[in-house]
């Protein structure tokens, strides 16, 4: 069992350090500058974060973070910049394509015909490889580049899949995140493709660079795992106050709403809501989704109030109990009273109570 977590902490790895290897090799060969290459040094901290995970943690994972997966963009995300920032004006048509993939098939027949002689079958392999790397380097930069995008969000959802789990999160929990993931990796594509294809966007330089900088933060709730697991709260005083009861209670479903509202949906809407208010830029996928972000964004608040409203009947009960106002999702004793201090904040936060509740006769009347 200890095998195959270690032989998984190393496939995956490498598996995101042969990925970034191939988007470097894309940009020198873009910008056709050897410096490029230097890109390729950002490795070595995924590297360093091998040796010591598998010397600390055996090659399981963190609680909450995933290193691996943050230093797999840090590796990854300069090289796409670049490419998206340099944009290739060659033409993608199917014709052009299928007359250079012919010739690329001769030139496999011709060297597969001259290795049957004395050069021998490790020529033949040599010969073979260089064929099949140029044949990659005919296809034209706009398709490598959206091919980048595809596999490096694949990367993220497997990778985080193959990764080795800690024991704080269950295989439950990682089954809810990778569909979670799955569901932001396709928005976030959708949101870098669509919208850098916009001829008007190509134009203008600094739109490119906001629209990437916002394609980054979103990329940054791919490391943690707060979306289905709940923060612990011990009883102590400070966690008996109200914010933190109610993040104690609804950790996970407070930062899904965050992300959403920060991360993903919010800066979504408002990048597209600036290229159709700003820079008169419409198209009918772009009204789509933003009406899309609209929506998520109105459900996610509305989310938000029905859980505000769900915990302040919960404290409302106990509190008429007589309970402590401990974690509602721990048991509590019932015979242990709140202090002076949380008493007094406990009235306020219950000074409004809901309507169907302070409609309703009193039992001493």
């Amino acid at each position: 069992m200890e095998l195959m977590v270690l032989l998984n902490a190393l496939v995956t790895r490498l598996l995101f350090v042969l990925h970034s290897l191939i988007g470097v090799w894309r940009v020198a060969a873009v910008k056709k500058e050897p410096k490029y290459w230097l890109l390729a040094l950002l490795n070595l901290l995924l590297c360093l974060e091998t040796g010591l995970t598998l010397k600390f943690k055996r090659g399981r994972g963190y609680k909450w973070f995933s290193p691996a997966i943050f230093l797999y963009l840090i590796c990854t995300v300069p090289s796409l910049w670049l490419l998206e920032i340099h944009h290739g004006t060659q033409y993608c048509g199917n014709e052009p394509g299928a007359v250079q993939v012919n010739v690329s098939n001769q030139d496999f027949s011709q060297s597969r015909n001259s290795s049957h002689g004395s050069k021998g079958i490790d020529h033949h392999i040599i010969q073979t490889a260089k064929v099949f790397v140029n044949q990659l380097s005919t296809i034209c930069e706009t398709v490598w580049t959206l091919a980048l995008h595809q596999t490096f969000l694949l990367l993220l959802v497997v990778g985080r899949w193959l990764l080795p789990i800690g024991v704080e999160i269950t295989r439950d929990q990682l089954s809810q995140l990778l569909l979670m993931f799955v569901g932001t990796a396709a928005d976030i594509l959708e949101f870098a493709s669509e919208t850098l294809d916009i001829e008007d966007v190509r134009k203008n330089y600094a739109l490119i660079n906001a629209i990437l900088a916002v394609w980054t933060w979103s990329m940054l709730q791919f490391p943690l795992d707060l979306a289905v697991q709940h923060i612990g709260c011990k009883p102590t005083a400070s966690t008996r106050r109200i914010p933190s009861l109610l993040l104690c209670r609804y950790s996970a479903e407070l930062w899904n709403i965050g992300v959403s509202l920060f991360i993903q949906d919010g800066p979504f809407f408002i990048v597209r809501s600036i290229l159709m208010g700003h820079f008169r830029i419409f198209n009918q996928m772009l009204v789509f989704f933003t009406a899309k972000n609209i929506l998520v964004v109105i459900l996610q608040l509305y989310r938000l109030a029905v859980i505000t409203l769900d915990f302040r009947a919960t404290i409302l009960q106990k509190s008429r109990k007589g309970e402590v106002s401990c974690c509602p999702c721990e048991p509590c004793e019932a015979s242990t009273h709140a202090t002076a201090d949380q008493d007094t904040e406990m009235r306020e936060f219950v000074a409004f109570p809901p309507k169907e509740e302070s409609q309703a006769p009193s039992v001493d009347q």
